[in-house]
């Protein structure tokens, strides 16, 4: 789903109201006091959320055998690996690459949705109680829960809930007539008197006309007819869905479109009343979970800025994707400028630890299966997409990575650019697509001959590759290539997963304005600082200390290109470059 919001001061705004209320003839003493404040106050924000999270993995479904990163791995099913030769990928062609994804050192995946559906993104859903049988059964689901569990890893799956496929039985029932007892599932104008001419909350129509002639609500498109919350009977019915899954072994969900439950309408956008159903909502979500479940995942997609988030961390989600922080990396790495992301991620990490009571964890995340991919934007600069890795991996929260991001796939434009297949061979896709109708397949048709072998195994063709032709991308190229974007992110993941500070620590500014094109900050936990310095240009940089910070950080820990130094106090940066300093 497309949801785009400009980034919002509001949490900002409120933190500069309560600063300014100190102000007086030692206003820089105050200042300078109430960001040591705010630290401290971040820091122990962080520590209870690090305890809760430590909690949470000593009595999770995948145990932590080796060291974590907190890293997780979106991967688009159709997309990603092919067990049977059909083209499409599905479970089985995931679980045959679990080695793959624990040599790149991640901690959990999350699977686009897997219920049967009739677009070939599966956000439309017919059935939530099935697997799509062009990715397997529910036999295969399970082993690869329990092999995913058996690596380490956690499995969270997408769940739609804000919508159904209008192929939906419920649907259909629901549109056969006002008597029957799923008319009320859905929202339908006529009975409730509303007008047809509102614009929905994503900018298009938001009614659609039923085959009657009555007209339904549905936010996204015609062919995604929205649920109606303030029916008791579905709310029930997700909640029973949620532990159907739960049951069967899958490790938490994210939540699609999450504030949309009750966003209907450009006229409701940032409106309180709404937010407030929504977080009663999720909560009672959480709560119809966890009673079973203490220890599910949940992390919801809410398109929106800092501060209109605030509602669905108390008592209800565990993480929501960051897409400011998204937006802040691709700018800093693409046009070399950076803003105050540190301080902000500072006060609102505050405001959040604040609200969940320690519990709240940020997703962060460089591309997903809506957003045009970073390599697009960087026109294919593998500096840039090296350097982006960098600042997601050392920024606090919980990385998530799209697939083939790690070997610096493009995709922009048309959704099916920024999903074509995963590129696991240097020849790629088949130039011949199996899709059929709005780019799905009927299972068993389209057959394009055996299931490779050996290094083509698990090569999905369902899309033909447009954007990621170069056989240099692609895991067959670089695996084993030191050089390359593949052995770049493993390096980050590792170096994430050895550093309490940098997978678990808080973020703090540092005092000294960076030289332009550069940008520096500091990870803390009780036991460990690290200081991280980036480059955000081709030119070689210097960074200077001051006396008490040089003194604090001696050590060159890391240095992602060669010719990076640090000497009396001086860091010498190279272009596109990353050092981290003990």
């Amino acid at each position: 789903m497309k949801r785009r919001r400009d980034l919002a001061g509001a949490v900002a705004g409120g933190m500069q109201g309560e600063t300014g209320a100190n102000a007086g003839t030692s206003a820089g003493e105050r200042s300078a006091a109430a960001r040591k404040l705010r630290r401290i106050v971040a820091v122990a924000a962080t520590f209870a959320a690090l305890a809760s999270l430590l909690a949470s993995c000593s009595s999770g479904k995948a145990k932590d055998a080796k060291g974590s990163s907190g890293v997780y791995y979106e991967i688009f099913v159709r997309s990603f690996a092919d067990s049977n030769g059909d083209g499409i990928g599905d479970l089985k062609g995931i679980e045959q690459k679990l080695d793959y994804l624990e040599a790149l050192g991640v901690d959990g995946l999350w699977l686009t949705p897997i219920q049967p559906s009739p677009s070939y993104h599966g956000y439309d859903v017919t059935d939530y109680y099935g697997i799509n049988p062009q990715f397997g059964t529910m036999d295969d689901y399970k082993s690869l829960l329990a092999a995913a569990h058996k690596h380490g890893m956690k499995v969270l799956m997408d769940l739609v809930v804000n919508h159904t496929s209008a192929e939906h039985p419920w649907f259909a029932a629901s549109a056969s007539g006002k008597d029957d007892a799923h008319r009320n599932w859905y929202t339908w104008a006529e009975d409730r008197g509303l007008s047809t001419s509102a614009m929905s909350a994503t900018g298009g129509e938001a009614w659609h006309a039923a085959k009657g002639g009555d007209h339904y609500l549905g936010t996204f498109w015609s062919g995604m007819p929205d649920l109606n919350f303030d029916e008791p009977a579905v709310r029930a019915e997700m909640i029973k869905i949620g532990n159907f899954w739960l049951d069967h072994g899958v490790d938490g969900f994210r939540l699609d479109a999450a504030k949309h439950v009750y966003e209907d309408f450009k006229s409701q956008a940032n409106s309180p009343a709404i937010a407030k159903k929504n977080q009663a909502w999720w909560q009672e979500f959480r709560r119809g979970l966890a009673g079973k479940h203490p220890d599910v995942y949940l992390v919801g997609e809410v398109w929106s800025s800092a501060g209109a988030i605030v509602p669905y961390v108390k008592d209800a989600l565990d993480s929501t994707f960051d897409f400011d922080l998204s937006d802040w990396i691709r700018d800093a790495a693409v046009k070399g400028t950076a803003s105050d992301m540190p301080s902000r991620l500072e006060r609102t990490s505050e405001i959040f630890a604040r609200e969940s009571g320690g519990k709240y964890v940020d997703a962060t995340f460089l591309d997903n299966h809506d957003r045009d991919r970073f390599m697009s934007l960087a026109g294919g600069d593998v500096a840039k997409g090296k350097l982006a890795a960098a600042i997601l991996l050392t920024m606090p929260g919980r990385p998530f990575v799209y697939y083939g991001e790690e070997l610096g796939m493009q995709g922009a434009g048309a959704d099916e650019r920024k999903r074509e297949p995963m590129r696991w061979t240097k020849s790629g896709a088949d130039p011949n697509s199996t899709k059929a109708g709005q780019g799905q397949s009927k299972a068993g048709e389209g057959e394009m001959g055996r299931a490779p072998s050996g290094a083509a195994a698990g090569q999905t063709r369902w899309e033909s590759s447009v954007a990621n032709t170069d056989p240099a991308v692609s895991v067959e190229a670089q695996d084993g290539d030191a050089g390359s974007m593949l052995s770049r992110y493993r390096e980050l993941i590792a170096l994430r997963a050895r550093s309490a500070a940098l997978r678990d620590g808080a973020i703090v500014p540092i005092e000294a304005e960076p030289p332009a094109g550069t940008v520096a900050y500091v990870r803390a936990t009780a036991e460990e600082r690290v200081y991280v310095g980036h480059n955000l240009t081709a030119e070689p940089k210097t960074l200077a200390l001051d006396a008490e910070t040089a003194k604090t950080y001696r050590k060159l820990w890391y240095a992602s290109e060669s010719g990076a130094s640090l000497k009396d106090g001086t860091i010498t940066l190279p272009a596109y470059g990353t050092v981290i300093l003990k």
